[in-house]
């Protein structure tokens, strides 16, 4: 099943869950990410997405765990998100990447609005991102959509965003 999200800057994109058959999308979509980028996605130095994460962000027999994509009116993947839900469903840590050339329109923003309210659809209780301390783009969007920023008690690099679901998001 597709939603189809718009976003302040009148950009509309289609969101749906993903599947085993779009491992090659995936890989694909990660061509076009900024090394910058996957470096805050997966909190490390990463020339190339191992075929073991594509998996991962492609199937999940894990009821807690749920990955979408994110596909521009023409059929391009332009972001991809996962939600790990812990086994009490109460918290879920959420991760976005966007493709390079379709930032800046505002999907960030529709797709964490997106995925926090699914979280919510399914009774999740609190979402939460671990955070590149640097990564200032994705922390802001994040505060100005009611999230708390605290810094890593073992990580000074890294902040813990945090948002309770239940009210309404801002916006």
């Amino acid at each position: 099943m597709k939603t189809t999200l718009t976003t302040h800057t009148g950009f509309r994109f289609e969101v749906r869950r993903a599947r085993p058959e779009d491992e090659p999308t995936v890989a694909e979509f990660f061509t076009h990410v900024t090394s910058e980028d996957l470096r805050f996605r997966f909190l490390g130095a990463v020339r190339e997405v191992s075929h073991e994460r594509l998996v991962a962000m492609t199937r999940s027999d894990d009821p807690h765990v749920h990955n979408f994509l994110a596909f521009s009116t023409d059929g391009m993947l332009i972001a991809v998100a996962t939600l790990a839900a812990d086994p009490a469903d109460r918290r879920g840590e959420v991760a976005i990447c966007i493709r390079q050339d379709r930032k800046h329109l505002g999907v960030g923003w529709e797709f964490l609005g997106y995925i926090a309210r699914y979280a919510e659809q399914h009774g999740i209780e609190t979402i939460e991102s671990i955070e590149s301390r640097e990564n200032r783009a994705a922390i802001e969007v994040e505060r100005d959509m009611g999230f708390t920023v605290a810094t890593d008690r073992d990580d000074p690099t890294l902040v813990l965003v945090q948002r309770k679901l239940g009210a309404k998001l801002p916006g």
